[in-house]
């Protein structure tokens, strides 16, 4: 049964951002992960990479199938989660606490078009 976390945005492609001040930090949902199995590579963006929301940023590959990263919203990548380079299957043990990248928001408007915790279970449910 996945999990859902409350006061996180979500993207109908099942990525998440939680806001912190200016930056977002972006990963897939614990339904994401639980529909993928076990990931096996995560494929980032580099530091000072630009993204845009709606555009894909990246890609997750697991034993079942590889699936496209969308950026929920635009912003310049300020870091990227290093311990899934070498252990990608984090994103198994806890999709929220391994966060893939943080960006810098550039337009933090976009956030307004994104789920909630509530619409987004409803979303999953469909």
């Amino acid at each position: 049964m996945a999990k859902f976390e409350e006061g996180l945005r979500y993207s109908e492609s099942h990525e998440y951002i939680r806001v912190e001040g200016e930056y977002g930090y972006i990963g897939i949902s614990d339904y994401a992960q639980h529909a993928l199995g076990n990931v096996v590579y995560v494929d980032m963006p580099d530091v000072d990479d630009e993204v845009t929301a709606g555009e894909e940023f990246g890609a997750v590959e697991s034993v079942k199938a590889a699936s496209d990263l969308i950026s929920p919203v635009s912003g310049t990548v300020v870091e990227v989660n290093e311990a899934l380079e070498d252990k990608p299957e984090l994103l198994n043990e806890d999709a929220f606490a391994n966060w893939i990248i943080k960006v810098q928001l550039s337009d933090p408007s976009e956030l307004d078009k994104l789920m909630d915790v509530e619409a987004y279970k409803a979303h999953c449910a469909e």
